[in-house]
């Protein structure tokens, strides 16, 4: 018995390696022949890494401690570093303002079309495929080409960046809110029908007290991304702190370079931290 056990795991153990090494042999093929067709070469990017580490270096303010708390007309003092901060502050709250209105704007309308694309919410067929095809449109665009696009149709301003934004998180959460309702279980559904319940009444009723938390999860998750794509489509002028910080770096202000990331990271990392907290309180006061 006991060397019929044996023989039966070397047998799986031996057909686990040989997998293993198949589905390595397969991932280090793909590698090889993604990076040959995308020119991608280890070897240039050992060279040319000092070269980014360099630019780092250069945009690292000279500050001295006996001025560091100088006044702005001060060099080597923290004043004179953030000189711009009156310009780059407000940018800052305008970004956030655009990332927010973006969101909830997106958020209203993924919501209704996420019930009229799902499976199992009695939609018809033909409505549903239209729906999903204009979302996988609105998603497959990046917001990076939907904001040239509007630059070029509005000019520069806050306008080209809440379209692209709006029209890119519609496309990415729709498809996330229909794939949750179409997981929700179909009790509740069957039991609404069973006393009467109409089509309108079995979704607020049995879908939406299942994917609330879920639909709420992804919405923070969605504002925070918003936000670093928002800086993102400033390269482009699309406003907010992205131009700030697209035009220091084609001036050569590379003390300025630094404190605009500066800015950027430590908003990034507050509204991390604060849409975190306030998405665990609000979708676990929804689960009770």
């Amino acid at each position: 018995m006991s060397d019929n056990f044996e023989r039966y795991y070397q047998q799986i153990r031996s057909r686990q390696k040989r997998d293993t090494v198949l589905w390595s042999l397969l991932l280090i093929s793909l590698y090889l022949s993604a990076s040959y067709v995308a020119e991608f070469n280890l070897f240039t990017v050992w060279q040319s890494l000092p070269h980014f580490f360099d630019y780092l270096a250069e945009t690292l303010p000279v500050l001295h401690w006996q001025q560091l708390f100088a006044d702005v007309r001060t060099q080597g003092s923290l004043a004179y570093w953030g000189y711009r901060l009156p310009i780059q502050l407000p940018l800052i709250w305008e970004t956030l303002q655009l990332a927010l209105a973006a969101t909830l704007c997106a958020v209203g309308i993924a919501s209704v079309l996420a019930f009229l694309a799902a499976a199992n919410t009695g939609m018809p067929a033909t409505l549903r495929f239209a729906i999903r095809a204009l979302v996988a449109f609105l998603r497959t665009m990046p917001e990076l080409a939907w904001a040239v696009m509007f630059v070029m149709a509005f000019g520069i301003g806050m306008i080209p960046g809440f379209l692209a934004l709006t029209l890119h998180t519609i496309g990415s959460l729709t498809k996330l809110f229909y794939e949750a309702l179409e997981s929700a279980s179909d009790k509740p559904v069957r039991g609404l029908a069973a006393c009467g319940g109409s089509q309108l009444q079995r979704m607020r009723f049995a879908f939406w007290p299942q994917v609330k938390p879920i639909f709420l999860s992804y919405s923070f998750m969605r504002f925070e991304v918003n936000f670093r794509s928002s800086t993102i489509l400033g390269l482009v002028g699309a406003g907010g702190i992205g131009q700030e910080l697209m035009t220091n770096i084609k001036l050569d202000r590379y003390d300025q370079v630094s404190i605009t990331l500066l800015l950027i990271i430590l908003v990034v990392s507050l509204l991390d931290t604060l849409s975190g907290q306030l998405r665990r309180r609000i979708v676990e006061g929804a689960g009770q």
